[in-house]
């Protein structure tokens, strides 16, 4: 879809549209009643995977709720009939300020998974961030986006030979950009999962990259097909790397020419350390909440992190992005893009492809209509001016 400048004004009318037929939309436009519809849908081990976040679950909370201290100051009589949400990122324009963030095992929502989302995301070109714990390979997975924008997220196994494996398979796919999370070395305590004695890789389910890469094979006595619970107990032992450094990092760079992003930074200082070693990118997030209990909320630490290496590198969000308003804020803080993560595997859940398309569809209407209200009319140009903190309202 290119004529962004229209995507509000054609979601609305055709929502009203419909309505006057007598037609309500099949997937909730309201995001508690999105969420609310979704639990109803899932399993409950699905639902505490997904919802689910450490300990108290007062940093996923703290996150969301951070953004309303940022107040959006609408400006008046500023020509904004047509808008420009496109963004440049690492020499490529993308017609959305938005990706889907990487989340695994989407097969627990819907059995066609990752394929489905891809289909929803191809439908909206809104580019996808694929999971190394994904349901479907990653080769699956670029075959339904066709041409539509892909990363490859990696989560970094101490096993060096499986990493550059999956690199290779990514580029050789062609995926766009890696997406380096370094947040979770360990995992965290999540009580949902816990109280549910749920861990779905055990069931062999978001493992598909790892038994259909020629390294991890190497690793089994017997094919994963023969012994699911083997290969995965092998997969949980070259998951996470705690003792991974910043000099790691070095060697990754040296693997691929793709752009490096570095997931899960909070402090500016490491944002610092991430370019030094060679990143591209960063990711400012939190996990959604779900690896620290009583963390600093993402979007509270954007704007230093902009401030200590904005200008030599591209800046993405992800954790709290549950409307376009949210965006909206994000991009004015000093992110480039935003990554989207919860919203879309509720639309999953609902109704597979249909489904998520329909949730950008509305997300990305409600970030045009949001923005053009306030007086702005191109992504790329949103700045501090449009927000106002509430320690600073009269």
């Amino acid at each position: 879809m290119s004529d962004s400048e229209t995507r509000g004004r054609q979601r609305i009318t055709e929502i009203y549209v419909n309505g006057m037929a007598g037609i309500d939309p099949d997937i909730p436009t309201d995001f508690e009643e999105l969420e609310s519809e979704a639990f109803e849908a899932m399993s409950e081990e699905a639902w505490g995977y997904v919802k689910g976040s450490a300990s108290s679950e007062g940093t996923a909370a703290s996150n969301t709720e951070a953004f309303d201290r940022w107040r959006i100051l609408p400006k008046m009589l500023r020509g904004v009939d047509e808008r420009d949400l496109s963004v440049e990122l690492f020499d490529t324009e993308y017609d959305v300020p938005a990706l889907l963030a990487p989340i695994g095992v989407q097969s627990i929502y819907d059995d066609d998974g990752e394929l489905a989302v891809a289909e929803g995301a191809a439908a909206q070109n809104v580019p996808m961030c694929v999971s190394t714990v994904s349901s479907y390979t990653m080769e699956e997975i670029a075959e339904e986006l066709g041409d539509t924008p892909r990363w490859f997220q990696l989560y970094w196994s101490p096993n060096r030979d499986l990493a550059k494996s999956f690199l290779d398979r990514a580029e050789e796919a062609g995926y766009e950009a890696i997406v380096v999370t370094v947040d979770t070395p360990l995992v965290g305590w999540r009580p949902r999962d816990l109280q549910n004695g749920y861990l779905p890789f055990l069931e062999g389910e978001g493992l598909a990259n790892y038994f259909s890469d020629p390294v991890f094979r190497e690793l089994l006595d017997v094919d994963p097909e023969e012994n699911t619970l083997q290969a995965a107990q092998t997969f949980l032992d070259v998951f996470g790397d705690a003792g991974l450094t910043w000099d790691d990092l070095d060697w990754l760079r040296e693997q691929t020419d793709l752009p490096i992003i570095v997931k899960g930074i909070l402090d500016p200082a490491d944002a610092e350390r991430a370019i030094v070693h060679g990143a591209d990118g960063i990711v400012v997030s939190n996990h959604g909440g779900r690896q620290v209990d009583g963390s600093v909320a993402a979007v509270e630490m954007l704007p230093s992190v902009v401030e200590a290496v904005g200008d030599e590198t591209t800046v993405l969000f992800d954790s709290g992005i549950r409307t376009g308003s949210h965006a909206i804020k994000a991009l004015a803080l000093g992110a480039d893009a935003v990554l989207l993560g919860r919203p879309y595997i509720y639309g999953l859940a609902l109704d597979g492809a249909n489904g998520v398309e329909t949730v950008l569809k509305n997300f990305l209407a409600e970030f045009d209509l949001t923005m053009g209200l306030a007086g702005h009319d191109t992504a790329a140009d949103l700045d501090e001016e449009a927000l106002v903190h509430e320690d600073e309202l009269p």
